[in-house]
């Protein structure tokens, strides 16, 4: 399953409405992916949401050591990648963040995201939450 920001949240945030319904996910599918743009994005989200910033800094010290997660590290050739499946899709809003995320699920042959964000069904996948 991928790990996405807004899916993160959720686990993170207890006041978030899809709470309880991620953390059940979350412990029901050991196979777990995100990447490093998406724990970056983490943080802007969370003092969005008014959630306390070193809470959210403890959270992604946590995903980084978590030996259940596979955080990959982006680098320049798979940004590339991004920005070409970006150029592929002028009719879409998708992120940068997004396109790295579609990216490596398709690499990796992952189906389902734990996440709110519509774009991933519009990318094909299956959104968990929201």
């Amino acid at each position: 399953m991928f790990l996405d920001t807004s899916g993160l949240f959720c686990l993170l945030d207890k006041r978030e409405p899809d709470h309880d319904r991620a953390v059940s996910i979350y412990a029901a599918n050991p196979r777990r992916l995100t990447h490093s743009g998406v724990l970056e994005e983490v943080i802007p989200l969370s003092t969005a949401r008014k959630s306390p910033r070193e809470l959210a800094l403890r959270y992604i010290s946590e995903i980084i050591d978590d030996p259940t997660i596979v955080v990959v590290w982006v680098d320049k050739p798979l940004l590339r990648r991004a920005l070409d499946l970006l150029h592929a899709r002028p009719d879409k809003t998708y992120s940068l963040c997004d396109a790295v995320s579609f990216i490596l699920m398709k690499d990796r042959a992952l189906a389902d995201a734990l996440t709110t964000d519509r774009h991933f069904e519009q990318e094909g996948f299956r959104r968990l939450l929201g």
